[in-house]
């Protein structure tokens, strides 16, 4: 089955069989190996990307579902020498141990600033009316999604926090 998707910008036709996942098409077909496979349930974050803006798992779904969107993964958001704000903000502030999970954290996180300078609640915001305030208790129920087994999360929070206050 014939996809076309835009992958960090660039457009790129595949040849996929139609249950190949994204995260398959991203790391076997593309050769992109940001995006981890941790769990292939969809539970423990470390394939996440964008799609269109949105977080999700790209295990969870197939590449053909996304044919005409927009994908980000880790390679699109900064590079060595020209690193995001949050990736800064993960070095500075220790956010990362083994680093297998990172990627899918980065993303996660890009995308959750987005959704809260665009007003989103979560389970946690106390004022649905106002801007949410990223406490820890906030961007913890924010990242949930997001499993790091070394539990590097204090300095996952606080570089969250970090990138958040210099993008403010």
């Amino acid at each position: 089955m014939q996809t076309h998707l835009t992958i960090n910008g660039t457009q790129q036709r595949l040849e996929l069989d139609p249950r190949t996942t994204l995260l398959d098409a991203l790391r076997h077909h593309l050769g992109l190996t940001g995006s981890k496979k941790g769990c292939d349930h969809g539970q423990c974050g470390a394939c996440t990307v964008m799609v269109n803006g949105r977080r999700i798992n790209s295990c969870l779904t197939l590449a053909c579902m996304h044919d005409g969107d927009e994908v980000t993964t880790i390679e699109g958001i900064g590079q060595p020498g020209n690193l995001s704000d949050l990736q800064e903000a993960f070095v500075s502030e220790d956010g990362f141990q083994c680093g297998y999970c990172t990627p899918g954290q980065i993303c996660s996180a890009t995308a959750m600033l987005d959704e809260v300078r665009s007003g989103w609640p979560s389970h946690v915001t106390d004022d649905l009316t106002g801007d949410a305030a990223l406490t820890t208790e906030e961007i913890s129920e924010r990242m949930s999604g997001n499993l790091c087994r070394c539990a590097a999360y204090p300095n996952i929070v606080e570089a969250i926090r970090k990138a958040a206050e210099k993008t403010a």
